[in-house]
């Protein structure tokens, strides 16, 4: 079989943390799919990697070659003793923050005192995380942050998402660049992969940015009512909906992962059917 990379986002896509049903064996099916089949494996995930790892042991999910980790914003490679992290993916991002440290653009943002900065292992030299009380009016804060930024000729991603059990409001300052498009073409340059040998699945809306690319993508059958209008609108050629009813299984998470990889590289069907006898 060809060379195959596979990008999978984590939460509610690999892994079964939604509230649809998962089929019971899919993701032991692709555990032994990922185990012996040359096929490189990468989580794409806004987790940073602790969280990854703890959400590797306790869904036991197959050890992958890559993780793009923080919301794009850092790509680690599987080695000998332990995960390293590419430090030519930190200078193809840096230049978005003119060559700025983490501290130093949190030095810049003193001004706003209803930033609280989350934990140290929620930041990295390309990400600034901070809670927001939700009473307050976000995207004011938001857009005045970022007119602080451009000012300095700083090209930043803010990304505004809630913690719903905490009640607070999460924001994510990131270079522009880093994104998870941006990370998986540059996984694929750095390994040499070219579009027909790379597959991306995911499930919510920070995945668009690779489902409505020219990337072979999977949306797994679960997926956000706002994804699946998303994609409707847009069309895009290279997008798979996994629909449920391959190999016995209802398309959600890994099952529509398998069902999808089954739709870009037929050969893999009789040795997911081998696999799952």
């Amino acid at each position: 079989m060809n060379r195959l990379l596979l990008c999978t986002d984590l939460d509610r896509t690999l892994i079964p943390n939604g509230n649809q049903p998962e089929s019971p064996d899919a993701r032991a099916l692709f555990s032994r799919l990922m185990k012996n089949h040359g096929i490189k494996l990468a989580y794409v995930s806004g987790r940073h990697l602790a969280l990854i790892e703890q959400a590797m042991d306790e869904y036991q999910l197959p050890m992958p070659d890559f993780i793009v980790a923080d919301v794009g914003s850092t790509i680690y490679q599987r080695k000998s003793d332990g995960w390293q992290q590419w430090r030519a993916w930190d200078d193809e991002i840096a230049g978005d923050w003119q060559g700025r440290s983490h501290d130093s653009l949190r030095a810049l943002l003193t001004a706003y005192p209803d930033l609280q900065l989350q934990e140290p292992e929620k930041q990295n030299s390309h990400k600034l995380s901070y809670y927001l009380p939700l009473q307050l009016n976000h995207m004011d804060v938001i857009s005045n942050i970022q007119a602080s930024l451009e000012h300095e000729q700083i090209q930043a991603n803010l990304i505004w998402s809630i913690d719903e059990l905490q009640n607070i409001g999460l924001l994510d300052i990131l270079p522009t660049s880093a994104n998870k498009l941006h990370a998986i073409n540059f996984l694929m340059q750095q390994q040499k992969f070219d579009q027909l040998h790379t597959v991306f699945a995911g499930d919510s809306g920070n995945d668009l940015d690779v489902l409505l690319s020219p990337l072979q993508s999977v949306l797994v059958a679960n997926a956000d009512r706002e994804v699946r209008a998303a994609v409707k609108s847009a069309s895009p050629d290279n997008l798979f909906i996994a629909k449920g009813d391959f190999l016995n299984m209802n398309g959600n998470y890994s099952a529509g992962i398998l069902e999808g990889m089954a739709h870009y590289r037929p050969e893999l069907l009789p040795i997911m059917e081998g696999l799952q006898a």
